[in-house]
């Protein structure tokens, strides 16, 4: 499985239904199973960034058509970044020259 940090921000759309924010975290993990993902955590934070979630999907393409699926529904824009574990980086770095 491949690890992912999904960064979201509200949109116009988004932040006026922010009420219904929790029902469609619901909804992004039911969605994300349908795709072979799984949500490992969602958290609302202040600052940049409105969402933060951490999912784990079993290949690039599985991420990314739920992340445009996501993204088609308008409520967030989101940026994703790949995820590495402490043992992932441990062997990653034992490959450097």
């Amino acid at each position: 499985m491949v690890t992912y940090v999904v960064l979201a921000k509200f949109t116009d759309q988004g932040i006026r239904n922010a009420k219904e924010s929790p029902k469609r975290a619901d909804a992004f993990k039911e969605m994300a199973k349908t795709f072979g993902v799984t949500v490992k955590d969602i958290v609302w934070t202040q600052g940049r960034y409105d969402v933060v979630t951490i999912v784990e999907a079993p290949d690039e393409a599985s991420a990314m058509s739920l992340n445009l699926s996501l993204g088609a529904l308008g409520n967030v824009r989101t940026e994703t970044m790949r995820a590495f574990s402490a043992a992932d980086m441990t062997q990653i770095v034992g490959k450097m020259l």
